[in-house]
């Protein structure tokens, strides 16, 4: 019995020896494909398995329970992996835990439950969220104004916004497009929707909507908007008293005299004292978008991360992980903000100091979270209509697409409350 009982102590004495955990490292040297690293973490999670998101340390790695399986799927699906002794990971995590270090280790417990909010028939590729998901192989579902209008928001952790005009103003495209089959055929589209679910107007069905998507993030939900979702959606919040901010050829009568004054700033997300683009003829929503303001080439077209206390602000930290702390700017029909039009309470994330603009911002809302991303495709600079998609097999490791992923797996962290 006796040698029975020192053979198993043995046994099990060794197996803690050599007992192991994978680390996913998301530097610039080591990762080979950052982007599909995200989706092998959400994987993980999705298995029910916890992961622990390392900020701070080489690039914002993962460390992974380790298992045959996990190994596998990192060799298949391209990503980068390190296999580590339980001894060498409780040293990681006691270095990172030190005062005298700007990291945290942040528990990831669940996969969220994506909802990418777009219009039936849109193609993949028309959305840079939805493009990084199916590449990073995440699964989402789609969502659009019934079923917002329904409640079914309640049923996600996680909504992104497409590039949508919340205004009713059909993304202001009229000037150029306005004989156009296809914008002809959309605002078809969106007049017959809006009559089916009871609105005499498509600018007050689209009123509602970002009226339950507020709701949403007030009651614990988390809003992630790019381009000209961002600032559509503060203006419809603006001007949700019944303000009418739609010329004739929108909506079929004319706009509000004096709509301007009329503006309930308090209503808004993230933008204050913002004045709207008036005429019709004109590209743009409002002062807040800086595409037109923009004094900077291509070349030199790039934006800063912020560097926050991984251990008193974790959340923009989570938010801010990359391999570089320089992201190479790209446009869109809402390229950047107006830094004077950002209220206090939001969080700047990214901003082009040379151009005196914010390009990632974040920010509360009751029990919710919500991120701005300026501009429509991290990897195609100047995406006009018609343009061929992103090939994310070209950008593997894509530092501006690295920031959309932070945020989807951003609701899976064990929150602690923000220090400051």
């Amino acid at each position: 019995m006796s040698k029975y009982f020192w053979t198993l102590l043995f046994i099990t004495f060794s197996f803690k020896l050599m007992a192991s955990a994978i680390l996913i490292p998301m530097d610039a040297e080591s990762q080979k494909n950052h982007l599909k690293a995200y989706g092998i973490t959400y994987w993980v999670l999705a298995k029910q398995q916890k992961v622990q998101w390392l900020l701070n340390y080489r690039g914002g790695s993962f460390l992974l329970p380790d298992g045959e399986n996990i190994r596998k799927e990192c060799q298949i699906r391209g990503v980068s992996f390190e296999i580590i002794s339980d001894i060498q990971a409780n040293q990681i995590l006691e270095e990172i835990s030190s005062p005298s270090r700007n990291q945290e280790a942040v528990i990831l417990e669940k996969a969220p439950k994506i909802a990418v909010y777009t219009p039936e028939g849109t193609l993949p590729w028309d959305d840079a969220v939805t493009m990084v998901l199916t590449y990073a192989e995440i699964p989402y579902e789609t969502v659009y104004d019934e079923a917002v209008l329904e409640d079914k928001l309640v049923l996600f952790d996680w909504l992104h916004l497409h590039h949508e005009d919340f205004t009713g103003q059909y993304g202001k495209f009229y000037a150029a497009y306005r004989a156009a089959p296809w914008y002809l055929e959309s605002k078809k589209v969106a007049e017959a929707l809006a009559a089916k679910l009871g609105y005499s107007k498509v600018s007050e069905e689209k009123r509602a909507v970002a009226l339950k998507i507020r709701n949403y993030v007030i009651g614990g939900g988390f809003m992630f908007a790019m381009c000209s979702a961002t600032d559509s959606f503060d203006i419809a919040l603006a001007a949700s008293d019944n303000v009418d901010i739609c010329e004739a050829m929108f909506d079929g009568d004319p706009s509000d005299a004096n709509y301007q004054s009329k503006l309930d700033f308090e209503k808004t997300f993230a933008f204050t004292n913002f004045t709207l683009e008036r005429n019709p003829m004109q590209y743009e929503f409002s002062s807040i978008d800086m595409t037109n303001k923009r004094l900077i080439d291509k070349e030199s077209d790039y934006f800063s991360l912020m560097d926050f206390s991984a251990k008193w602000d974790p959340i923009p930290t989570m938010l801010c992980q990359n391999h570089t702390s320089l992201v190479k700017g790209f446009m869109g029909q809402t390229t950047s903000f107006e830094r004077s039009e950002i209220k206090p309470t939001v969080l700047v994330l990214g901003e082009n100091k040379i151009n005196g603009e914010a390009r990632y911002i974040h920010g509360i809302k009751g029990k919710g979270f919500f991120t701005f991303y300026g501009g429509h495709d991290p990897e195609d600079y100047q995406h006009r209509v018609g343009d061929p998609k992103t090939e994310l097999e070209l950008h593997p490791s894509s530092p501006g697409y690295r920031l959309i992923l932070n945020n989807v797996l951003f609701p899976a962290a064990k929150k602690k409350k923000q220090k400051t």
